[in-house]
């Protein structure tokens, strides 16, 4: 009776949620060099390399190399020859991210769905079948040149997708993963467009407003942005989404834009939980964070407004982790710097104890360690 009464429950959750989504599915990169890339995110965020793509495997124009922790997973792609879109692709933007994948109980509804809402198809639903099952993907457009695959793996039980085979580690895995999940994607997008973006969210998949932080709330003496949190019915998939706002000088949006030529995803948060050995883990394997002056912790005003956290207030100011409470509880989070040469993508830790925040009391201090890295690059 009970498995009967949850059934219907679902049944009903489905229905009532125009755009229903089980979680995200990948993070798909384009980079110059996969195998590299795939070194690094393996040494340095402790992921293990589970799946392989390339010519070896019918795939000519590229390798592909998938990585999980938890379950997050990166797919790395990067061409082997001279004159494919996919080069085209990082020589107009670096590397970055170009697709968002969400998994979907149903990509044909979820495909007709956003494409009679407004969405811009990019691919039809259509199946790939191997001796492992079938995988339905389809894909839609959004802000700049990402995309967003819709994909059911419900019936499919290989190690990745048809065309990929399984890959031994590039490295020894960690014996304990640094994080377990995507916990939420960040995208900027030119100014002014903000609020197109949080309504092709709200249209096209059914997402709801979360969160919106504007004004003081999310500026320093020299920079602005303005930032909104689409979210889908379920909070499993959060997209944080900023625009510059007008300032004294070159915002972090701004730099993102000039250097990524275009709006497109800024950076990824990672859920862990224990940021403090992560941190350490991720720091001696050669991962550079942004760092937080010790005024941030002396600040008498800090211990009143976090309380009683987990880890004393001196080990969080040793590793430069931040600390924000919320009504709901608190989360600590900490940034690192670019993970590539130009001043684009970035990644967040974050460990939450009940809050459900994006850690507001921390984006002045945030702010203000990535405008001295912009002053750093002469581009402040």
């Amino acid at each position: 009776m009970t498995d009967l009464l949850a059934d219907t429950e679902s049944r009903s959750a489905r229905h009532a949620d125009p755009f229903p989504v089980r979680g995200m599915d990948a993070i798909v990169f384009a980079v110059g060099n996969a195998k590299q890339t795939a070194h690094f995110y393996a040494s340095g965020f402790g992921m293990r390399l589970v799946a392989y793509s390339g010519p070896e495997t019918g795939h000519p124009d590229r390798a592909s190399y998938v990585l999980t922790s938890g379950s997050a997973r990166f797919v790395i792609n990067g061409p082997v020859k001279a004159g494919t879109e996919l080069g085209a692709h990082i020589a107009r933007h670096g590397d970055g991210v170009t697709d968002l994948a969400i998994e979907v109980p149903d990509v044909h509804t979820a495909y007709r769905y956003a494409v009679e809402h407004g969405a811009k198809g990019l691919e039809e639903p259509h199946e790939l079948t191997d001796e492992h099952g079938t995988l339905v993907r389809a894909a839609i457009a959004t802000y700049g040149e990402t995309r967003h695959s819709l994909v059911d793996r419900s019936r499919y039980h290989g190690v990745y997708a048809p065309g990929y085979v399984e890959r031994e580690p590039l490295v020894a895995p960690p014996a304990k993963r640094y994080f377990q999940a995507v916990d939420h994607c960040v995208g900027n997008v030119e100014l002014g467009r903000m609020d197109e973006w949080v309504e092709f969210y709200r249209h096209v998949m059914g997402f709801t407003n979360m969160a919106e932080f504007i004004g003081d709330d999310i500026a320093t003496e020299y920079s602005a942005l303005m930032s909104k949190v689409v979210a889908d019915g379920s909070r499993k998939v959060k997209f944080p989404l900023n625009e510059p706002a007008v300032s004294r000088r070159k915002s972090q949006i701004d730099e993102y834009l000039e250097f990524y030529g275009g709006p497109g995803v800024q950076h990824l948060a990672l859920a862990t939980n224990d940021i403090i050995r992560t941190v350490d883990a991720m720091r001696a394997a050669g991962v550079e964070f942004l760092e937080t002056p010790d005024s941030y912790y002396e600040d008498p005003e800090l211990k009143a407004r976090i309380g009683q956290v987990r880890v004393p207030v001196a080990q969080l100011q040793a590793r430069h982790i931040l600390v924000d409470r919320d009504e709901d509880g608190y989360l600590l989070q900490i940034f690192t710097k670019p993970v590539q040469d130009r001043p684009t993508v970035f990644f967040e830790l974050i460990e939450r104890h009940g809050s459900l925040g994006f850690g507001k009391g921390n984006f002045k201090a945030l702010f203000e360690a990535i405008e001295r890295e912009q002053e750093r690059r002469g581009n402040l």
